[in-house]
């Protein structure tokens, strides 16, 4: 008795599934991927079906646990396919975002330091509070020809100016300049990061498949890379 319940319950889900799967065909050329995973799954199943052993037919134990799999696969699939679509949806954000940076001055990682008109701006981070910061100009040769002393900071974005003066009293001319920084807490030195200021000149499409920020002598950073806007 048993037999004939399995049996015609297997029946029963055969002609269901045959039926479902018929209808999947007809539009197999606009399925999506999850559409075509799930046919073929089917096409599998119903081939199983068609043949099993008549005196040893599948338990629907069996056929329930092969269905679990199926629908787990497909939730996989369509978590994939949602993810994809969200990472989309960021990077066309992204770049949205970047390109309304053109034009604007941006702060990233770097020691350059850019006089014009007798004004130069830079900045630096503190990983921790310092008591002591200062920051020594040099010349395209590496030579020190100026030192700011800008005291203590707490930890974060520390920004400078100079006006071009240098310590022997004269003015440099305008042009491309480094500094370096150093930063002190009770005489122990404090981890610190140089950053210059560049303008946003143009965006440039990196091998990624996004924006990189082109800031011109400064080269090319990515929008993450950005620490402050201007």
């Amino acid at each position: 008795m048993s037999s004939v319940t399995t049996n015609n319950t297997t029946s029963s889900l055969f002609s269901t599934i045959n039926a479902n799967n018929a209808g999947g065909s007809t539009s197999s050329s606009s399925t999506s991927e999850i559409d075509d995973t799930q046919n073929r799954f089917l096409t599998l199943l119903v081939t199983q079906l068609q043949n099993q052993d008549p005196l040893n037919p599948l338990e629907n134990t069996e056929l329930t646990s092969q269905l679990a799999q199926m629908s787990t696969v497909q939730g996989i699939e369509e978590l994939n396919t949602t993810l994809s679509s969200l990472v989309d949806s960021m990077a066309e954000t992204q770049s949205m975002q970047a390109a309304a940076l053109i034009g604007n001055s941006v702060l990233v990682s770097g020691n350059n330091l850019t006089l014009s008109d007798g004004a130069a701006y830079g900045g630096l981070t503190l990983a921790s509070a310092a008591d002591q910061v200062t920051v020594d100009i040099l010349n395209s040769s590496g030579s020190v020809i100026q030192t700011q002393t800008l005291g203590a900071n707490d930890a974060g974005t520390v920004l400078f100016s100079w006006d071009g003066s240098t310590s022997s009293g004269s003015t440099a001319s305008d042009g491309a300049y480094t500094f370096k920084v150093t930063a002190t807490k009770n005489g122990a030195s404090v981890t610190s990061e140089a950053m210059q200021i560049g303008t946003v000149s143009a965006l440039v499409r990196s091998s990624s498949g996004g924006f990189q920020l082109d800031l011109g002598s400064l080269g090319t950073y990515a929008f993450d890379d950005v620490q402050q806007v201007f």
